[in-house]
């Protein structure tokens, strides 16, 4: 579990293409020196195993399913991507309870400054779009973001900091760039629940 508040902006220094995986090498001297094998990392808001580690640096192999239904298909070397560690159960949800588990792809459709911070629309998959509610919570590559407006057409906007922008991979995004999207875990619920209740 994680709360979508990213520690820190690593480097895909290696991508190596194995029998059945697809293995990321990244740098992140800040956290890398912090985290053993077999930790829990959120890459761009993904759940990632930690397999292997340098002073500098960690490796996760990421399988066929998830290279299709994350941006982690597009990393090649040199990619900026947001990174958080797994919560402590006795620490603060700064952000909001995000799983790891991405739920598809969404795209920036366009980011604008607005006076001292930017709004970046979004095209959200279908199935998040249904979910998300203005001043809700949504993941996009692993950052906590709250729901400003629903434009319509499946594209919400989202008011972003200039902290954020700085300290994120947002910053770095050009309009028409995929993006990993998480949609609120309580939305899931209730969604499915009233669903059901529907069918029945």
């Amino acid at each position: 579990m994680f709360t979508g508040i990213v520690e820190a902006v690593g480097t895909v220094r290696e991508v190596q293409d194995l029998a059945s995986t697809r293995r990321f090498v990244i740098e992140a001297d800040g956290i890398a020196p912090e985290l053993t094998l077999g930790d829990s990392v959120a890459v761009d808001g993904a759940c990632l195993t930690v397999v292997e580690l340098a002073a500098d640096a960690f490796s996760v192999d990421v399988i066929g399913t998830t290279l299709a239904r994350t941006i982690a298909g597009t990393y090649a070397e040199g990619a900026a991507v947001n990174l958080e560690r797994a919560m402590k159960l006795e620490g603060r949800i700064d952000g909001h309870l995000v799983q790891g588990h991405i739920d598809g792809i969404g795209q920036l459709v366009r980011c604008i400054m607005e006076g001292e911070f930017w709004l970046m629309d979004v095209r959200l998959p279908a199935d998040v779009a249904d979910l998300t509610v203005e001043r809700g919570s949504v993941a996009i590559n692993g950052v906590s973001l709250t729901v400003a407006s629903d434009l319509g057409d499946g594209v919400f906007r989202i008011g972003v900091i200039p902290y954020t922008h700085e300290h994120t991979n947002l910053g770095r995004l050009e309009d028409g760039a995929g993006v990993n999207v998480e949609g609120d875990l309580i939305g899931k619920y209730v969604g499915k629940v009233l669903a059901e209740r529907a069918g029945s």
